[in-house]
């Protein structure tokens, strides 16, 4: 399978808090619409250090992380993100990895949207269709 890539906009989430609460308008929410690789094989959510600063993100921590090449690297660990994919969205920490130049939309978001890549289009597609279905056990 080649490669699959999405659209997908991300946004600082302390700032959506400050509009809630009065502190800043809507219109000065650090937004960023970026195109992103859709990595299976990636857990996170991975962003670049030009795109934490345009975001304005907090750094909470540092996390050793495995890469692709097998090789751990420390790792930044960013306040949530809201990450926005169509009519979906998910709030989470991304991690910073030093060299990145490549935003990578990992397992857990694709998880938590409901999402999967389409191996005969390969296309980001809703596992359960393009409506979401809330699933309560």
């Amino acid at each position: 399978m080649g490669m699959v890539y999405a659209e997908i906009t991300l946004k600082n989430y302390c700032d959506e808090v400050q509009v809630n609460t009065g502190v800043i308008k809507p219109e000065d929410i650090r937004t960023a619409t970026v195109t992103a690789m859709v990595d299976t094989g990636s857990m996170n959510l991975v962003i670049t250090e030009e795109l934490c600063q345009k975001l304005g993100l907090a750094i909470k921590g540092k996390k050793p992380t495995q890469v692709a090449s097998g090789h751990k690297v420390m790792c930044k660990v960013t306040d949530v993100v809201e990450v926005c994919w169509k009519n979906r969205e998910t709030y989470l920490p991304a991690l910073v990895v030093p060299g990145t130049e490549q935003v990578l939309l990992g397992a857990i978001p694709l998880e938590i949207m409901d999402l999967t890549v389409n191996p005969c289009t390969q296309e980001l597609v809703g596992v359960h269709g393009d409506e979401i279905e809330y699933i309560v056990f």
